[in-house]
C-alpha cells in the first residue's frame, strides 16, 4: 500500500480526494490509501479525510506519495519539497511555468528514484481517443486548433502557452514533434481579452496553427480544422461516454507506475512529450513577449 496526501482542495483536489476514497474495484488504485489533505484554508475534514499540515505531510513516513492540485504558480516549489522529502509526486499540468524548472524537477525525481507523474487528462477523454483514431495514418496538409475559454488570472495560472499546454499536448501527440515558426499575442486590457496565435511546422514542414483565446463570458470550446491529402476534418468524431472518470483513469496510471507496471519505453516517450511541450511553451512565450502587443 502507498500512503497518499492531497495538496490543494480546489475542483481537482476534491476530485482526487473522492477518487482516492472510492478506488475502482480490482484496479491499481486499490494500492493507494489517502492519509490526509493539505490546504491553506481550514476545513478540519472532507468526506472523512482529515486535514494535516504541510510539515506533517512532508515528515510522515507513512505518506509515500503526494497529489499536488494547487494553483499553477506553486507547482514547482511544492513538487520540489515532496521530492526532497523522498515522496513520489502526481501533479496537475503544467508541472512548472518554465522549461528549466521542469527539467530540473525531472532530474531531481530521477536522482531520488521517485515517480514524477504529470496529469494530462486531455489525452484520456473519449473525444480525444476518437480523434486520434481518425487522424492516425493520414498525411497532414495543414491544420488549426482553436480554443476559447473564460479569463484566467495569469499571476496564478502562468502565461497562456503554459496554462493552455493541454492543447499543445494534443498537437504533439497527434502530429509528432513541432517547431515554432512564429507566435504573437493580442491583449485588450480594458476588455480582459487575450488571443495567442502560434504557428508551427511539423517534421514534414506542414503548417499547424494553435489559437488560445480568452475573454469574459467566452464558452469553453475547442474547434478543429485538420486538412489531410484525403480530405478535411472539421468536427470532432462521435465519442461514447466513458464509464471511468478522467481523474480515476489518471490515478490508475499513476498507481501502475508506483507498482512498476509501466514499460521503460512508455515512460521514456511520456517524459519526452511532457518536457518537449514545456520547452515549446517557453519558446512561444519568448516570441510573444518581444515585442508584446498591448491594446489598451
Amino acid at each position: 500500500m502507498f500512503g497518499t496526501v492531497v495538496v490543494g482542495v480546489g475542483i481537482a483536489g476534491l476530485a482526487r480526494i473522492r477518487d482516492l476514497m472510492n478506488p475502482m474495484p480490482s484496479s491499481p488504485s486499490e494500492h493507494l490509501k489517502l492519509l490526509g489533505f493539505v490546504s491553506r484554508r481550514s476545513f478540519g475534514s472532507i468526506n472523512e479525510a482529515k486535514q494535516i499540515s504541510l510539515e506533517d505531510a512532508l515528515r510522515n513516513k507513512d505518506i509515500h506519495a503526494a497529489f499536488i492540485s494547487t494553483e499553477n504558480k506553486s507547482h514547482e516549489e511544492t513538487i520540489r519539497m515532496f521530492l526532497e522529502a523522498g515522496k513520489h509526486v502526481l501533479v496537475e499540468y503544467p508541472m512548472a511555468l518554465s522549461a528549466k524548472a521542469a527539467h530540473e524537477l525531472w532530474e531531481l525525481a530521477e536522482q531520488k528514484g521517485k515517480v514524477l507523474h504529470v496529469e494530462h487528462i486531455e489525452l484520456l477523454t473519449e473525444e480525444y481517443k476518437q480523434l486520434k483514431k481518425e487522424v492516425a495514418g493520414k498525411d497532414l496538409v495543414k491544420g488549426t486548433l482553436h480554443f476559447t475559454g473564460s479569463v484566467l488570472d495569469e499571476n496564478k495560472s502562468g502565461f497562456p502557452a503554459f496554462s493552455g499546454i493541454a492543447r499543445l499536448t494534443w498537437l504533439i501527440d497527434l502530429f509528432g514533434d513541432l517547431t515554432v515558426t512564429s507566435a504573437t499575442r493580442e491583449k485588450q486590457k480594458d476588455k480582459n481579452y487575450s488571443r495567442m496565435t502560434v504557428h508551427f511546422q511539423t517534421a514534414n514542414k506542414k503548417p499547424l496553427t494553435w489559437i488560445e483565446e480568452r475573454g469574459p463570458g467566452m464558452r469553453r470550446e475547442k474547434k478543429i480544422n485538420f486538412c489531410f491529402t484525403s480530405g478535411c476534418l472539421e468536427n470532432f468524431p462521435e465519442a461514447p461516454r466513458s464509464s471511468v472518470g478522467l481523474f480515476m483513469q489518471d490515478q490508475n496510471f499513476f498507481a501502475k507506475k508506483l507498482l512498476g507496471q509501466v514499460s521503460k519505453e512508455e515512460l521514456a516517450a511520456e517524459k519526452w512529450r511532457i518536457l518537449r511541450c514545456l520547452d515549446l511553451a517557453e519558446v512561444i512565450q519568448q516570441y510573444c513577449e518581444e515585442p508584446e502587443k498591448i491594446y489598451s
